[in-house]
């Protein structure tokens, strides 16, 4: 009797097995097919001038608080505030 038990138990756990990869299968389909991609961003967004003078402003004074130690980043920092 113990053997027929066995055999019902490895029946079951086979099952189980079997069905939770078709379920994690279906659910990783599922997953990859559901996903909406994202809308394009539009390339022009408007930026007022008193953003773009702020943000020069401010990358300005950050070259001007690492120009003793990096030159170079200074060097960057002002090229960027340059091209707004």
């Amino acid at each position: 009797m113990s053997a027929a038990n066995n055999l019902i138990y490895i029946d079951l756990t086979t099952t189980r097995y079997a069905s939770n990869v078709v379920a994690a299968a279906r659910q990783l389909i599922a997953a990859l097919f559901a996903v909406k991609p994202r809308p394009a961003v539009v390339a022009d967004e408007d930026v007022s001038q008193r953003q773009m003078e702020a943000s020069a402003s401010w990358l300005n004074r950050l070259a001007n608080d690492c120009e003793r130690h990096s030159p170079n980043l200074s060097a960057e920092l002002r090229y960027m505030a340059s091209r707004g």
